[in-house]
């Protein structure tokens, strides 16, 4: 006799196969997530993808790849899904600056509420510059910072 559990694998199992041959390329469809990697005051990567650590270790790269050491290229942020993103120059007004980054939000005008906090002078009074100077849309294309 057969048992229902038998019965629900074998259906899961069907719906499954039946999935995969319909599209084949369903290995990469779906959601994209988006990585940042900085070196300090030297060199940054970014990469999107569906792998965490594939697309941390391709943004890695591309910080090695712009002339930092690859254990400077410290791994910053991951986003999945990577929605619109944007990367943020900010600097301190006694001097120091540094990159902050944006990512996952649902639309670009979700995204640009989002860099208009992160950037209030008045929430955040000790910095002399916050402005977006990359964006990337939900499909993981660079757009130009205006």
């Amino acid at each position: 006799m057969i048992s229902l559990r038998t019965v629900a694998i074998a259906a899961s199992l069907t719906c499954l196969v039946s999935t995969q041959l319909a599209s084949p390329a369903s290995a990469q469809d779906g959601p994209i997530g988006i990585a940042f990697a900085e070196a300090p005051e030297q060199s940054s990567g970014v990469c999107t993808g569906q792998s965490t650590d594939k697309t941390l270790a391709c943004a890695r790269a591309k910080c090695v790849e712009g002339g930092a050491m690859e254990q400077d290229c410290l791994r910053v942020k991951w986003c999945y899904p990577a929605g619109w993103s944007a990367d943020l120059f900010v600097q301190h007004r006694e001097g120091p600056h540094w990159h902050e980054y944006l990512c996952g939000w649902d639309s670009k005008e979700a995204l640009m509420a989002a860099v208009a906090v992160a950037c209030d002078r008045e929430r955040r009074d000790f910095l002399i510059e916050c402005s977006a100077v990359r964006f990337w849309d939900d499909r993981g294309q660079e757009l130009e910072a205006n």
